[in-house]
């Protein structure tokens, strides 16, 4: 745009000049530019007008937040009138119309048969082209297989004879196979999970349940049996397989390092045995501060190995820690409760309180400002901060003396573990005893929860001796039973033997004798065949 030196004022003289002292500039026609026109009226300004009108009403507030003021109850509004216009221009309440059936005759229905996907097993077509037509001549009797192999197992909770029913076993065969194996082995003791390999032989009538040809399974850890028909036609009889098993225990030692658990686990220990071991040893010592990088584990664990390559792990039967200059923990299970002893022959539980769920405490007993009711009062317990569901055990033997909803305290258990003692377990989500119940200690008696006065889950723990509240972390538990005379010697001597056990030495495979290596060659098909009968 194009200024001119007259419209200027004084002072913006040498603006429009080349300066002071200096000549104005000259424009040429061409270069002279007119103001850019304007239009009269923009439809994008509009636009951004009202929106931004429309946002400043703020029709629909959250009607979550500041409840009963005059925003709320204006989103009150726009919340009805919405649903009004809704409900105004909703269609009719009026039930839809079906179409009519359509008329389907034999034809339609052999088509759609045609077309069907059902179970082979019931002459079902499968495709167009095999659909049936009047030249197809239903035969007098469909052929069946010779034989049936299937693999059957035991469920939990299930018997065998009902089993061998399910597996299609007729009545009298498998009455028989029942009475086989209860001269054998206690069918109460054949374990859940029990896989049978069952073979089924042909229907002697049409609709006759199919004879039992032979059935073989593992019934104990050392014992095989198979039952079968020596001879076409002849009864059912057992033969038993005894598998050698050795009982060498299972020897584990080694450093401990960075990692209690996963150097025993790198031993070769079993993740049963190495929980076992850090459950008894913890009862003991503490497991956080007294065990260093350089001490030694050692614990052995009952084990069999069979010829057969299978293995078992048992109990824990002897948990040991050398801590240099320390004094060594030696236990061993004895008696038969299955209790541990020192190799003194004393049995005792060390470590103080034994917390009733895994956390760590976040309110101590004592005077507190309540976080619900605001003033301060006694808080006579201890707080424990765990998740919602975690087991609550108790922290000694007891007995049950209350188990429900207790006001303030929620869903709660009550124990009595003397004439003086008493502890309470509150805010459970669910309890898990009775009343009049006898619990041992570490026995799971409830689940944390958020039940009552309480601002999330965690457990709240109370002790009363005589009916007085006192602080439970000032009690320790210490539980003793000693052996003397003829038992003691015993024990001494069983806990020499135990520790001339090699570690890792049931850890090797088991040799097999020169039976077992012929009983495991593939029989060759000429054996298979029957000799010669002589007339």
């Amino acid at each position: 745009m194009y200024t001119s030196h007259a419209d200027s004022e004084e002072s913006d003289r040498p603006h429009a000049t080349g300066g002071p002292g200096q000549p104005a500039a000259a424009l040429a026609h061409d270069q002279i530019l007119s103001a850019a026109s304007v239009p009269a009226y923009s439809w994008t300004d509009a636009r951004e007008r009202l929106s931004h009108r429309i946002a400043k009403l703020d029709l629909a507030p959250d009607l979550g937040s500041e409840i009963g003021s005059k925003r709320w109850l204006r989103g009150l509004g726009t919340f009805v009138g919405l649903t009004a216009a809704a409900l105004a221009f909703w269609p009719s309440f009026a039930p839809l119309e079906a179409a009519a059936p359509a008329h389907i005759d034999d034809a339609v229905r052999d088509e759609y048969r045609s077309q069907m996907i059902l179970p082979l097993a019931l002459g079902a077509d499968s495709g167009r082209h095999m659909g049936a037509t009047a030249l197809v001549e239903p035969l007098a009797g469909a052929p069946e297989r010779p034989t049936l192999d299937m693999v059957a197992t035991l469920a939990k909770g299930d018997s065998f004879e009902r089993m061998l029913r399910r597996a299609g076993v007729g009545r009298d065969d498998s009455l028989r196979v029942a009475e086989l194996v209860a001269g054998a082995t206690a069918l109460s003791d054949l374990e859940p999970g029990t896989t049978f390999d069952i073979v089924l032989g042909r229907r002697p009538a049409p609709g006759a349940p199919r004879p039992l040809e032979s059935i073989a399974f593992r019934a104990r850890f050392d014992l095989e049996l198979d039952i079968g028909r020596f001879d076409e036609g002849a009864d059912l009889s057992l033969t038993k397989k005894v598998i050698r098993v050795d009982d060498t225990p299972l020897r584990i030692r080694g450093t401990v390092g960075d990692s209690l658990y996963r150097s025993a686990r790198a031993a070769g220990a079993p993740a049963s045995a190495v929980q076992a071991y850090l459950k008894t040893l913890g009862q003991y010592v503490n497991l956080d501060r007294d065990i260093r990088a350089g001490d030694t584990f050692d614990f052995v664990v009952a084990h069999r190995r069979a010829a057969t390559g299978e293995r078992q792990a048992g109990q824990l039967l002897y948990a040991g820690l050398d801590r240099g200059e320390q004094p060594r923990v030696q236990l061993m299970r004895w008696g038969t409760d299955g209790e541990f002893y020192e190799a003194s022959g004393v049995s005792e539980q060390r470590g103080g309180l034994m917390a009733p769920v895994p956390g760590r405490t976040t309110s101590r007993f004592g005077m507190r400002r309540h976080p619900i009711l605001g003033y301060r009062r006694m808080h006579s317990g201890l707080d424990f901060k765990a998740r919602h569901g975690t087991p609550i055990v108790a922290v000694t033997d007891g007995r049950v003396t209350g188990a429900g909803r207790m006001g303030g305290c929620g869903n709660a258990v009550r124990l009595r573990h003397d004439a003086s003692l008493d502890t309470r377990y509150c805010h459970m989500s669910r309890v898990a005893v009775n009343r009049g119940q006898s619990v041992r200690r570490g026995q799971v008696i409830g689940y944390v929860g958020s039940t009552g006065l309480s601002t999330g889950p965690h457990l709240h723990y109370e002790m009363y001796r005589n009916g007085r509240a006192i602080d439970p972390s000032s009690v320790q538990y210490v539980t003793r039973a000693q052996l003397a005379g003829a038992e003691l010697r015993r024990f001494k001597n069983a806990l020499a033997r135990i520790k001339t056990v090699e570690p890792g030495a049931a850890l090797s495979e088991l040799e097999q004798t020169a039976a077992e290596v012929a009983a495991t060659e593939p029989v060759r098909e000429i054996d298979k065949l029957a000799p010669p009968k002589r007339s």
